[in-house]
């Protein structure tokens, strides 16, 4: 709104207003508006939230020292979604299709968060949605990305090419070309390609949502992934670059930098009150939101294959838990003390702060190295 504003109106009177042209400029501006937002609104909402009563359940086979923080005000994931999408209105160009994308992603993952965090406050219990419901919706909406993803292709302005790190020249195609040319059969052509992309969102949804256990160690995770997109969308849309680095050259994508930079910002600002010891909890309003966005945008930008070393903590939780479920069904044994693996941790004797900032750290080097990727090639 106000890029359309400030430069495609009151440019032609007022000279200065050129700058707005510049997409590190809006998404410095966008990054900073989101994070004052969340900032300023942040202790209305956690008063709202305390008055409506809507507190986290603790479960009782957590870490003991869990159980004080029952009662805290959670759903904040609201200020999230909120302060990520209103700077993102502002300052991004409103007729790129991928700006539009990758908001309805976001918000259709925060409505079954909401949903799920709505159906524990009701039933005063941590028992929301079940984990089937829960699953078939989250794949439902990567579903309806990708098919817009390949209508975009249509208009020549995606590839459903995959990019493998550390190899140039292999360029898988997600779709398989020869039954395009059969009339009854083109419609499969496109269903690897659709699976593929349900399942990196639905995943990185669920990632970040298992990794919402501790003050801080999720919201903190989403600042550095946040940030090592916001690099990757910027060189991805530029043509230099994208040339220089060999990547698919997709100009159209550059936009999405807004949004990663309101990404930045709100998390930087909900991490003031997500702090430990917390004021307020994201939920699943707020951790199937944040993946499903850095899901989605790893999918727009072509960097799938590189999501794992992106959000390379909320991968190692999101493991954690699947070979603890694997290994006690199989041999009724625990490979961890308790999953996810922050948890692991915390009943070996780290402090729940320890544990945090050593996650935080490891975030940012597996982050740097996705970094590094772009020119190991």
């Amino acid at each position: 709104m106000l890029y359309w504003l400030l430069y495609q109106v009151l440019y032609h009177y007022f000279s200065p207003f050129r700058i707005f042209r510049y997409l590190t400029f809006r998404t410095a501006f966008a990054s900073l508006t989101a994070m004052f937002m969340a900032m300023v609104i942040g202790p209305a909402i956690i008063r709202q939230l305390r008055e409506f009563q809507i507190g986290q359940y603790i479960r009782e086979e957590g870490p003991a020292a869990h159980q004080k923080k029952a009662g805290t005000p959670t759903m904040g994931g609201v200020l999230i979604t909120v302060s990520i999408i209103i700077p993102t209105l502002l300052w991004a160009d409103l007729a790129n299709k991928f700006i539009w994308l990758v908001i309805f992603s976001t918000i259709s993952y925060a409505a079954i968060g909401f949903a799920d965090d709505y159906l524990k406050m009701v039933h005063r219990r941590n028992l929301g949605l079940t984990g089937k419901t829960k699953l078939t919706l989250q794949i439902l909406v990567g579903m309806i990305v990708a098919i817009v993803l390949i209508w975009l292709q249509t208009r020549g302005i995606y590839s459903t090419h995959l990019m493998v790190p550390f190899d140039k020249k292999f360029r898988p195609d997600l779709v398989i070309t020869t039954l395009l040319h059969y009339h009854h059969w083109w419609p499969f052509a496109f269903l690897p390609f659709v699976i593929f992309v349900a399942l990196v969102i639905a995943f990185s949804s669920n990632a970040v949502n298992l990794t919402d256990g501790l003050d801080g160690l999720a919201i903190g995770c989403t600042v550095v992934a946040a940030g090592a997109l916001t690099i990757l969308t910027y060189v991805s849309g530029h043509a230099i670059f994208a040339d220089y680095l060999e990547l698919q050259k997709m100009p159209q994508v550059a936009e999405v930098t807004v949004f990663c930079g309101s990404m930045v910002g709100a998390s930087i600002g909900f991490l003031w009150y997500n702090a430990h010891p917390a004021e307020v909890f994201m939920g699943d309003v707020g951790s199937l939101a944040l993946g499903g966005a850095i899901g989605t945008i790893a999918v727009v930008i072509k960097q799938e294959l590189l999501l794992p070393f992106i959000g390379g903590v909320f991968v190692i939780e999101a493991i954690s838990v699947i070979l603890q479920v694997g290994s006690y069904k199989l041999r009724k044994k625990r490979i961890f003390k308790m999953a996810p693996i922050h948890h692991h941790f915390e009943l070996m004797g780290w402090s729940e702060s320890k544990v945090i900032v050593r996650f935080w750290i490891a975030s940012l080097v597996f982050a740097l190295f996705a970094l590094t990727t772009l020119k190991l090639r």
